[in-house]
């Protein structure tokens, strides 16, 4: 399994849950989908960050974003 690419995923997913929830918060609406979608990028998140030999670090993060972009950018 790519735990990088779980990482980058559940990462971009958490900063798109925010204006979800914003819109949600400004039309008065429960933020039912925003709730659906930060869930399961914290699951991703989390998922990566137990299962993957190799931890990850603050100053690592950046890189695996730019490996995992090239890899499927190729």
């Amino acid at each position: 399994m790519d735990y990088d690419l779980l990482l980058v995923v559940g990462l971009v997913l958490i900063i798109l849950t925010i204006p979800s929830m914003m819109s949600a918060w400004i039309d008065d609406r429960a933020p039912r989908t925003a709730a659906i979608l930060l869930f399961a990028a914290i699951v991703m998140v989390i998922t990566a960050l137990s299962q993957n030999p190799r931890p990850y670090t603050i100053e690592r993060i950046p890189h695996v974003f730019i490996e995992v972009i090239g890899r499927y950018l190729r």
